[in-house]
């Protein structure tokens, strides 16, 4: 009869598990590359004297449609930082869980540098721009910021790799291992070929969204 009489309780919605949060936020790692990378083409061959043979895709932020560059190292940057977050959740208290995340975040912020401090004019681009760059403060910061952004990278794959392997994924983890040498290859020879460098950066962005996707879906 007591159980009768006692008012109905509010039904309260059950919280979304720490890990369904820890896998949104490391979505937003997985699709940073994809997007950086899609927005770089459709403005490489969309504009004017630009020369994915000659020209870097960090270039692109020069010009007067340069913004668009600019609004794509912030937002790849913010979401690589997001992923990182989500990553350091998802490996908590396992092999990689400090360490790999934050290399990730280095990488993300790296972005962010790189939006603050454009790259120099040269190699035709933009048009009317000399053929010969000259290196300025802001094109020296901008080149330093990328250089320590992909060995943090680089760093990161291999820390990941750990992980990998603790879950059975010992092709996965073997190949984080192969992929830094092929980029740190494509950026040892970018001092001949600007295409080299942009294979080898956006393979490094492609493979860091594989890699996070498949631990946050385990």
């Amino acid at each position: 009869m007591t159980d009768m009489l006692t008012a109905p309780r509010p039904v309260v919605p059950a919280a979304p598990a720490p890990r369904s949060a820890a896998r949104r936020a490391a979505a937003a790692g997985v699709v940073a590359g994809p997007l950086f990378l899609a927005a770089g083409l459709a403005q490489g061959w969309a504009r004017d004297g630009f020369d994915f043979t000659r020209n870097a895709i960090s270039q692109l932020a020069l010009g007067e449609a340069g913004w668009v560059q600019t609004a794509s190292f912030v937002l790849a940057g913010a979401l690589l930082i997001a992923g990182a977050t989500g990553l350091r959740r998802v490996l908590r208290g396992g092999a990689g869980g400090t360490w790999g995340p934050a290399l990730v975040g280095v990488f993300g912020a790296s972005f962010w540098v790189a939006a603050a401090f454009p790259a120099d004019a040269g190699a035709g681009f933009p048009v009317g721009a000399p053929e010969a760059t000259v290196m300025s403060g802001h094109g020296a910061v901008h080149m330093f910021g990328g250089m320590v952004g992909y060995l943090a990278l680089c760093a990161a794959f291999v820390v990941l790799a750990r992980p990998l392997a603790a879950r059975g994924l010992r092709g996965w983890a073997v190949a984080s291992r192969v992929v830094p040498v092929a980029v740190l290859a494509g950026f040892t020879a970018s001092a001949a070929s600007v295409l080299a460098f942009t294979v080898g950066a956006g393979l490094g962005l492609l493979w860091l969204g594989a890699v996070t996707a498949r631990l946050a879906g385990r």
